[in-house]
């Protein structure tokens, strides 16, 4: 990791004229675990230099979060904002079939950000990384003139035979999602609203899923170790995006059956108080960081083995491909367009 900033650790805001960029570098390593023996060189050099995974394809994925864009420091801890950095990247891995190893860390620090409010942020990425068997490499920290940016770069391998793609659904295959969603979206939508009070049952759930989202990271592993899927994608930008982004890059159609989506009741609850269509509103929805994937008919038994080791974690058959390139939604006997899902720009 590169020097940075560092203030005294009290409080106070971090600024250039405090104790300097390699003060702030060895406290972050002094956090940092030991590393694997495959970790070269580490923390402290101009690069990281790792021994490569032997037979297997690297996975290289990157995510910048950016205040009051992906994360509000109003709502969200630093030790928050370090889990969802990582999290965001450990679930493109996930997605496409692989296992993540490495960690690059990068921070643009504003002078409003106190030190230990920095040592949480690390702290947090840190817990996940521990759970998810990630080795942080190295990084980068400079001041930002306006937010906090946080750009996390993760590396994964997987096996050739194992890579999952948005390209590999095929007409008549079905869609399945783990987990639940439009929890995130609604858990931020009330947050918003009210910012304390907590009417809804269960809306709690809802805002730590935005705060503090779980990839999906064995759930994908399997998927692609035991060859289960066809495609997969995970739900960033919500599942209308999923399902648009699959169903093109395969060439196909989707239908989605509203009945099977797995909403949770505070999130239709609170989607059909803010005046919005509960199943519109959690399609669109982003944010989730679950997984959407396709199975052929051939490979269900394959799955029942990988939902036999998933832990708990629910996969729910919401639709299939189809061989009418139109996308839709069926619910309450009829057909409807799919809703738009998040769009940066």
């Amino acid at each position: 990791m590169k020097p940075g900033l560092l203030n005294s650790p009290d409080n106070t805001a971090l600024r250039a004229q405090s104790r300097g960029e390699r003060g702030l570098v060895a406290e972050i390593r002094a956090r940092v675990p030991p590393p694997p023996a495959w970790l070269t060189v580490g923390i402290g050099d101009d690069a990281a230099v790792a021994e490569p995974e032997r037979g297997a394809l690297e996975i290289l994925t990157t995510d910048s979060l950016v205040e009051d864009v992906h994360f509000d420091r109003r709502l969200s801890t630093p030790a928050d904002i370090g889990w969802k950095a990582l999290a965001v990247n450990l679930s493109d891995i996930a997605a496409m079939g692989g296992t993540p190893r490495l960690a690059l860390l990068s921070l643009g620090l504003p002078d409003s950000i106190g030190a230990h409010e920095v040592h949480a942020l690390v702290d947090g990425f840190l817990t996940l990384a521990a759970g998810a068997r990630v080795t942080l490499a190295g990084g980068n920290i400079t001041r930002s003139p306006g937010p906090l940016i946080v750009d996390v770069t993760v590396t994964g391998f997987v096996r050739r035979r194992n890579v999952l793609t948005r390209s590999g659904g095929r007409i008549g295959d079905d869609i399945y999602v783990t987990g639940d969603v439009g929890a995130a979206a609604a858990g931020l939508g009330y947050w918003k609203e009210t910012k304390e009070t907590k009417e809804i049952a269960g809306i709690d759930a809802c805002i730590a899923r935005h705060r503090r989202p779980e990839p999906r990271v064995r759930i994908g592993m399997l998927l692609g170790r035991n060859r289960a899927a066809s495609a997969c994608m995970d739900l960033s930008d919500g599942l209308a995006d999923a399902v648009r982004q699959v169903a093109e890059s395969s060439g196909t159609g989707a239908r989605i059956d509203a009945a099977s989506l797995p909403i949770p009741a505070a999130a239709q609850t609170w989607f059909a108080r803010s005046g919005g269509n509960p199943v519109a509103a959690a399609i669109a929805g982003g944010d989730d960081y679950e997984l959407l994937f396709t199975v052929p008919r051939r490979a269900r038994g394959r799955l029942a083995t990988v939902v036999r080791q998933s832990r708990g974690v629910p996969m729910t058959r919401i639709g299939t491909l189809t061989a009418d390139r139109t996308l839709s939604v069926f619910r309450d006997g009829r057909e409807e367009p799919l809703p738009a899902g998040f769009v940066h720009f």
